[in-house]
């Protein structure tokens, strides 16, 4: 896919990759002499590898093993592809792929929050298939979506030679082949009609997750809410190329490659972190926030009594407005549209997406249905992944803020 858009290209392969794919293969495809030896004298005289790590606009890694992240964390370079990764100068965007169980280890978390502090760009990993059979997230993104990343990369760099036609082949933009388009207009990929950066310059708060209303110094009422909605939309608005600020509750998820997390607990924390950051012009509201807060939490944990159970007094919780577009989420177990036309009204929100929890299909599930709701229509989209819901939403707010200029 790259080289038919006209980037130059080179590959090094690493003994493990050396056992799926052959060097020839790469340089078949790649139109270039592929690397894997750190000691081979003849490529070290054609091209070694200090120029090998110098020479590229953009390092990528895919699929990056547990192995090689482990390796960049840790500054390691006991083969050619660390080496170069350690002595490149130039950003490096990897797409990790591994074990759902690997991924989740305390020692791949750390890794990887190091990497994201290093300032390596991530692309997934996605939920799905995985290769050892079992499902969950570790799959590497598809092909597609990595092709996305690295053209969205120089779109949003206007300072790139790609940019003014010096690193491609016949200058110019040229469109992604995708042998398996999704079924409507993507904005992170070529030929949505928007492209990656379409949003640059604009600034989005996403919150996301559930939140936690005390009860006491030990005991909370939550939700449902896994938070993978929210976290799909942030980072397929920051792939767009808008700059992203979650606010996100409670959630078991690995981070989103976005401008600035935050992280809190109650709404009131949250109401407070919008609040703080609520110069933006795009503000979507996927959190499962509690509509009510528990009055006069005391400072200890409640007792049990002879009296029977504590009587909880609650109180309402604030809203967060208002943006130049915002967005918000409807979780119903009954009358669907009545009720999200009702929250349209009373939150004042521009567009709600509302969908129906009451089987337990949605939080914490990787799929969702939506109803997507405005003040004068209403469409229902069908079921899908988080992450094309997510797509198609950001699709729909470049239409929105093209249409507003």
């Amino acid at each position: 896919m790259l080289k038919a858009a006209g980037y130059d290209v080179r590959c090094v392969l690493t003994a493990g990759g050396a056992e799926f794919v052959t060097p020839l293969s790469l340089e078949a495809l790649s139109q270039n002499k592929s690397y894997g030896a750190l000691f081979s004298l003849t490529d070290e005289l054609e091209m070694g590898h200090i120029r090998l790590s110098r020479a590229a606009d953009l390092v990528v890694v895919a699929p990056a093993s547990a192995d090689i992240m482990g390796k960049m964390a840790g500054g390691l370079a006991d083969d050619l592809a660390s080496t170069i990764l350690l002595a490149t100068d130039k950003p490096v965007m990897i797409a990790p792929a591994m074990n759902v169980k690997m991924w989740q280890h305390p020692a791949v978390q750390r890794n990887a929050e190091r990497l994201r502090q290093d300032g390596i760009i991530f692309i997934g990993p996605d939920s799905g298939s995985l290769a050892c059979g079992e499902e969950g997230e570790g799959r590497m993104a598809e092909p597609a979506e990595i092709f996305a990343a690295i053209e969205g990369f120089f779109d949003s760099r206007d300072s790139s030679p790609l940019l003014r036609g010096e690193g491609r082949e016949g200058g110019g933009e040229v469109l992604a082949p995708s042998p398996l388009p999704p079924p409507w207009p993507s904005p992170l990929k070529k030929g949505g009609g928007s492209g990656p950066g379409a949003l640059k310059g604009l600034k989005a708060l996403v919150t996301a997750g559930p939140t936690f209303a005390a009860i006491d110094s030990v005991r909370y009422i939550a939700n449902r809410s896994s938070g993978k909605q929210g976290y799909a939309i942030a980072e397929a608005l920051s792939q767009a190329g808008a700059e992203v600020v979650l606010v996100t509750g409670p959630v078991a998820l690995s981070r989103p490659n976005v401008a600035r997390i935050i992280e809190v607990e109650s709404a009131a924390e949250m109401y407070d972190a919008c609040m703080k950051n609520l110069a933006v012009d795009i503000a979507v509201m996927a959190a499962a926030v509690a509509d009510w807060q528990v009055a006069n939490v005391p400072s200890g944990k409640l007792k049990k009594s002879g009296g029977g159970a504590p009587q909880l007094k609650f109180q309402e919780n604030p809203d967060i407005l208002k943006p130049r577009l915002v967005i918000g989420f409807a979780a119903e177990t009954e009358k669907l549209l009545e009720n999200a036309k009702k929250k349209l009204q009373y939150k004042k929100c521009d567009w709600i997406l509302a969908n129906d929890v009451s089987l337990r299909q949605v939080f914490g599930k990787d799929e969702n249905q939506i109803l997507f709701v405005e003040k004068n229509r209403h469409e229902k989209w069908p079921k899908m992944s988080k992450k094309e819901v997510a797509e198609k939403l950001v699709e729909k707010i470049i239409q929105k803020i093209r249409n507003k200029k």
